[in-house]
């Protein structure tokens, strides 16, 4: 359906953003380390010229420490930044979903096309669709051509799913044994780790010590 695509090219728009704000964020944090190395040699020059031996190694140590404390520091924003920037493109993402839900051609155009997709993944079988109360009024008008265009064949009943939610659709087996969730707020967390794995690529991609700090 037009509509899904225009929220699936949302989705994309999203995180291409959220790409461009974590290669910034990277930027930023690759100057500060290579700034904070620099610093630190010359200090090492330094203490060597005036020391000797026994002054460059404690200046070495004292350098390690300095780097290895500031990794720990800039992992830390990184990290809170990951997770700003990956809530910022959600509450977007919220708003748009809103404004449409508003808007009963877009919006019932949306549900049929997840309920249509949601029929090619699940196994033969009759079927139940759930939706928030808010929305059952909407759809019982048009329900039965709704469901016979994007499910053919197969019985598909209308219920609510009494779950505080944002809109979207939640389609299962008659029986339960399977279901396609494309509630809000199941999308959304889809969307929410994609994002936040885009930004962790892209944020640690040229900094392998912060990395193996967060893994570790």
């Amino acid at each position: 359906m037009e509509t899904d695509v225009q929220v699936s090219q949302l989705e994309d728009a999203l995180i291409r953003q959220a790409e461009t704000l974590a290669r910034e964020q990277r930027q930023n944090a690759d100057s500060a380390k290579v700034r904070i190395l620099k610093e630190g040699a010359d200090r090492l020059k330094v203490a060597t010229d005036r020391e000797g031996l026994a002054a460059r190694d404690e200046a070495e140590r004292l350098v390690r420490r300095q780097v290895q404390a500031a990794e720990f520091r800039m992992a830390a924003e990184l990290d809170r930044l990951r997770w700003a920037l990956t809530e910022d493109i959600l509450s977007g993402m919220q708003l748009a979903f809103r404004d449409l839900v508003k808007d009963d051609r877009r919006y019932l155009d949306l549900l049929e096309g997840w309920l249509a997709s949601a029929a090619r993944m699940l196994p033969a079988g009759d079927l139940v669709a759930e939706v928030r109360a808010l929305d059952q009024p909407r759809l019982e008008p048009a329900w039965t051509e709704m469901a016979a265009r994007a499910a053919p064949g197969r019985k598909v009943d209308l219920h609510t799913h009494g779950c505080m939610s944002e809109g979207g659709i939640r389609v299962m087996l008659a029986d339960r044994r399977a279901q396609i969730d494309q509630t809000f707020e199941a999308r959304r967390s889809r969307l929410a780790d994609e994002i936040a794995r885009e930004a962790m690529e892209h944020l640690f991609a040229s900094t392998p010590n912060l990395g193996s700090l967060l893994r570790g």
